[in-house]
Order: structure tokens, then sequence, then C-alpha cells
């Protein structure tokens, strides 16, 4: 079993930053796709951006140039630096984990999930 353990969301305003950080014990091996979703409530969650083991990315076009996702494979931790915050940037924001080389954007491929961390952005 994987678990999944997030940290360093917060409050901040509109233009600043925050990084993101998610660490993963248990089964975790070199196949493994990591990723970062987040949601705000009555929405559905939606895909932020991934990386795979060997450090391809892919990221939603709407943070493109202003998140930039990274692991450290020796401390199975993902993270995600968030710069030039929004307030459209405001949600919930979850780290997931598949067992697959592959990048995907839907939920349901990833089986791992870990709690979320809130990010606000004032304006």
């Amino acid at each position: 079993q994987v678990q999944l353990v997030e940290s360093g969301g917060g409050l901040v305003q509109a233009g600043g930053s925050l990084k993101l950080s998610c660490a993963a014990s248990g089964r975790t091996g070199s196949t493994d796709t990591m990723a970062w979703f987040r949601q705000v409530p009555g929405k559905e969650r939606q895909f932020v951006a991934a990386i795979t083991w060997t450090g391809s990315t892919a990221y939603r076009d709407s943070v493109q140039g202003r998140f930039t996702i990274s692991r450290d494979n020796a401390k199975n931790t993902v993270y995600l630096q968030m710069n030039s915050l929004k307030p459209e940037d405001t949600a919930g924001y979850y780290c997931a984990l598949r067992i697959s080389a592959n990048v995907v954007s839907e939920m349901s491929g990833y089986a791992y999930w870990g709690q979320g961390t809130q990010v606000t952005v004032s304006s």
C-alpha cells in the first residue's frame, strides 16, 4: 500500500509563490508517475501537472510557465513550485500516484491519493 502526504499549502497574495511537497511511502518504484490535481468545492478535480520517474513532465495549459513539477526519487517526494499565483488557482491540491511510466491526466488513472492541502490566493 502507498501512502501520500502533502504539505506546503497556505494563504498567499496574488503574484506570490508557494511550493507544495508530497512524500510517498510504502510500495513505490521506478515505474511510478506522480501528479498534482486540484479541486474547488462543487467542481470536478482537475489535472495540474505530472512527472514520470525519469523526469518527463506534463502540465495543464493554464499553469504552463508558472508552475514547475519536480521529484526527488531518493526521497520519494514530488514538488510543485507555484509562481505568479492567481486567485483562480485557489483550490485543494491533491497528490496522486500511478504504477505506470506513462502520464495520464484522468483521475481514474491514479490509484493512490493524498488527503490534500489547501492553497488560497487572495486578490
